[in-house]
């Protein structure tokens, strides 16, 4: 990969780290803490949806930009070369 390469990987990466870790502050910061009061006022499985959202949402967003890094990453990886193969290992 030669360094223009470099560097529009790094930004597409960049890119995309930052776009999921806004999406996660302003879910598990905004969700829970700042809007938790006006989505109180909305019941989510019995639960007020504030409250959801601060114990449990978060996480769930959370494991879920996580497999969107991992997906996306392999796709940008694939576009640029650098895969990473698995290696069989045979057992004798």
């Amino acid at each position: 990969m030669d360094m223009n390469q470099r560097r529009e990987y790094w930004r597409a990466n960049l890119r995309l780290m930052t776009v999921l870790l806004i999406i996660w502050a302003l879910v598990s910061y905004g969700a829970g803490i700042l809007f938790a009061d006006a989505l109180n006022a909305v019941s989510f499985m019995g639960v007020p949806l504030g409250f959801w959202f601060a114990q449990q949402g978060a996480i769930l967003v959370f494991l879920i930009l996580i497999a969107i890094y991992v997906w996306r990453m392999d796709a940008l990886d694939k576009k640029f070369g650098v895969e990473e193969y698995e290696e069989e290992v045979h057992h004798s």
